[in-house]
């Protein structure tokens, strides 16, 4: 309790108060939920650093300023107070002294609000709204891609293979929210063939607003899985915001990921399923994995397709496959997809290797969810090593399933008998810890409480002939 209390008047108190700010992308909502549950302030940033934008720059100096002068007029008044002997001079300055942290904590929001409804809200929905006639007018067919998980990477592939072949434009990295829809629509010169956008899930409704901002003639869903649950409270309630799409498609031209357990109740029979087995009539074979990617033949009748990609991970082979067969349906010559998917390397924190002290390190941070647990611990147990590491912190925004879903997170990585295994210490801890000991775990189990300091030192714990697969983030905005 002391030490809480201590950790509000620390010098670094402002910067924490910007980097609560910062992790919660200066959602007022979130940020006064994490600041009043946060029991030390001083254990804030662990896991990153804050990051000086020019907003959080401004927030800084601002917050700053505001408890400078606090301090000043508080002992302005103490000292007054002490001089002419007055009680309520000395209690006001006193009171001005110890409530600093938690009055600039909360009036640091002010400026928040009042710009986001007074400036950005208005800004954006009107930025939205000319993006309907932008799409809607355009005459480049226009693919949708939502879905719990792989949607960036279904993007990514997309746009790689598509443009060997056709002027292709996607939306950047992951943003996939209405107003980053229309932030594209600006950039777009009318010449594209194709545009590939991607459709983010946060609540329920979003989907289906996208479809009707894009006007897409293609939809593609990549999976479902439990993600987002602290919004959409069920995942049935996810699985019928992303089948929107489907709806606003009138099921037609409509491709779903038969290997997503979860998607199952939602197909129907005008869908066009995709898998690592087959797709649009190719049957998919020889598939060879590796750290250095993914190679495979795809055969339709007399036409053959032999595919090389950076890519790791089986998972990926039917979205791959998928990629090619739009590409020949689209026009593509076999040449310029084989030599499309040639191209195609991992993302950034997705199932991204790096060479690392004669070992090697998969980073799949990005990943938040249990179908993309169960791929990459797929992934590591095709993988030959010396000796594999799993290390993971647990899964995020999980809702009233948490505990059955990291329980059974625990039991996919004793499945997958890993040398190693390093826990992240949070609130989860515990359930994958049980999943692990209920399904005879034998390997070591490590518990760190500094991951940030794990993360920097990691090829220490490395030697030659290692993996170490390191899934999921966990942001310090979660307890």
């Amino acid at each position: 309790m002391i030490s809480a209390l201590i950790s509000m008047y620390l010098p670094s108190y402002p910067k924490i108060l910007c980097y609560m700010l910062q992790g919660t992308e200066y959602q007022v909502g979130p940020y006064i939920a994490w600041y009043w549950r946060t029991n030390n302030f001083n254990s804030v940033m662990k896991r990153r650093a804050l990051v000086m934008t020019n907003r959080t720059r401004i927030l800084y100096i601002g917050l700053l300023t505001g408890i400078v002068l606090q301090l000043l007029v508080g002992i302005i008044l103490l000292v007054s107070g002490l001089l002419l002997n007055s009680a309520a001079r000395i209690y006001s300055g006193i009171g001005c002294i110890l409530t600093y942290p938690l009055v600039w904590a909360h009036i640091i929001v002010i400026p928040l609000l009042l710009v986001d409804s007074l400036v950005i809200k208005p800004k954006n929905s009107k930025l939205v709204n000319a993006s309907q006639k932008v799409f809607n007018a355009h005459h480049a067919l226009k693919i949708a891609v939502a879905g719990s998980y792989g949607k960036t990477t279904m993007k990514e592939i997309l746009n790689t293979v598509l443009s060997s072949g056709r002027n292709v434009a996607a939306t950047p990295a992951n943003k996939n929210v209405a107003v980053s829809h229309a932030q594209f629509s600006t950039k777009l010169s009318g010449d594209e063939e194709i545009l590939v956008i991607e459709f983010g899930e946060g609540a329920p409704g979003d989907v289906a607003n996208f479809a009707r901002n894009t006007h897409p003639d293609i939809g593609i869903i990549t999976g479902l899985a439990p993600a987002h649950l602290d919004k959409y409270r069920t995942l049935s309630a996810a699985g019928k915001d992303i089948f929107s799409l489907a709806e606003f498609l009138d099921h037609k031209n409509v491709y779903v990921n038969s290997e997503s357990t979860y998607t199952k109740p939602y197909i129907k029979n005008d869908y066009e399923l995709y898998n690592q087995d087959c797709v649009l009539g190719w049957k998919i074979e020889n598939i060879e994995v590796s750290i250095e990617g993914l190679r495979f033949t795809m055969k339709k009748g007399k036409q053959q397709m032999d595919l090389s990609s950076g890519l790791i991970g089986r998972h990926l082979v039917g979205t791959l496959a998928l990629c090619v067969a739009l590409a020949d349906k689209i026009g593509l010559t076999r040449q310029q997809i084989e030599e499309g998917v040639s191209k195609t390397q991992p993302f950034e924190h997705r199932m991204q290797p790096r060479p690392l002290s004669g070992g090697w390190v998969i980073d799949d941070t990005y990943n938040g969810n249990l179908e993309g647990v169960r791929a990459g611990l797929t992934l590591l147990s095709e993988l030959s090593a010396k000796r594999k590491t799993y290390v993971t912190p647990g899964l995020v925004d999980q809702g009233n399933d948490t505990k059955k879903i990291h329980i059974e997170l625990g039991s996919l990585i004793a499945e997958a008998k890993p040398n190693k295994v390093v826990l992240m210490k949070n609130s989860v801890t515990s359930w994958i810890e049980k999943g692990l000991h209920d399904n005879g775990y034998k390997g070591d189990v490590s518990i760190v409480k500094d991951p940030l300091e794990y993360y920097k030192n990691i090829e220490h714990v490395m030697a030659a002939g290692d993996i170490v697969m390191m899934q999921n983030d966990w942001t310090d905005n979660y307890n």
